[in-house]
């Protein structure tokens, strides 16, 4: 049952991973606003009940009455759709949050006028309360709308805005999918190196974790670090070469071209 419209109530439409996610670590984080997620799926409903103590809808109109900020979680194909469904309830929060990658503010401007929108893309490492959001503001957000939506997001970690035109490099660059990528592909070739899958996973979650703990803690540049820890003639440094030589800037590159461009991509769904 969906409660009386509060001034923090925030509706989440769409129950998926990162809506999950959000929710997960805004109550870890001690955040105790209203939560309601609408979605027409009734397994994922009663996982974050479980999970979260949120409240769920199956009724989209009352969902959109009771809520004072609506964040949309769904895919980008599916963006359009459910929009045109809140443009028939005749209804809305005037305050409005996309974390749906690549579908540029003219786009959701379009498919709902007549309220204020911010595009946010936050990492699923928000779910333990120490993720990464960025933040675009659509140019009619005033001072006390960007308060309310800072304030959400810094429940769950850091926050950084950035204007519209870097979205889609940030959103390909600063998922968490590359340090588990990384780890996964450095740990199997450990393994083909001769370690046992044990120990290969932990050294080379050691490569990475341990040492990005230490280059937040440190204060050093990349470059200083990356001097300290590889030593001219040594292991470490002629690794690191071989790695170059072999195209390793140029794969990066190339990963996060594609990425880019699937974002530009669902712009035009």
């Amino acid at each position: 049952m969906i409660q009386r419209k509060r001034e923090s109530t925030v509706l989440f439409l769409g129950g998926g991973r990162i809506t999950s996610a959000l929710c997960a670590g805004l109550r870890l984080a001690g955040d105790r606003r209203e939560i309601v997620v609408y979605d027409r799926n009734p397994e994922k409903l009663r996982a974050l009940r479980r999970e979260s103590r949120v409240e769920t809808a199956r009724d989209l109109h009352s969902a959109l009455k009771s809520a004072s900020m609506l964040v949309l979680a769904v895919r980008p194909a599916s963006v359009a759709e459910i929009l045109a469904e809140v443009r028939a309830c005749a209804v809305a929060p005037g305050l409005c949050v996309s974390l749906a990658a690549g579908v540029p503010l003219r786009n959701l401007r379009t498919w709902l006028p007549k309220v204020r929108w911010v595009r946010a893309m936050p990492s699923p490492v928000v779910r333990i309360a120490r993720g990464l959001t960025s933040l675009c503001f659509d140019r009619a957000i005033g001072k006390q709308d960007r308060a309310r939506v800072r304030e959400l997001f810094e429940y769950i970690g850091q926050i950084v805005e950035i204007p519209e035109r870097q979205f889609d490099a940030f959103t390909a660059t600063f998922s968490s999918s590359h340090g588990y990528h990384a780890v996964k592909t450095l740990a199997e070739q450990a393994r083909r190196a001769g370690l046992d899958r044990k120990t290969a996973v932990s050294a080379a979650a050691h490569a990475l974790c341990d040492g990005i703990s230490y280059w937040r803690q440190s204060g050093s540049t990349l470059d200083e670090l990356l001097h300290e820890a590889a030593t001219p003639g040594g292991t470490a440094a002629t690794t690191m070469a071989a790695m170059d030589r072999a195209g390793y800037a140029r794969v990066v590159a190339k990963g996060l071209a594609a990425g880019i461009g699937q974002a530009r991509r669902n712009a035009k769904g």
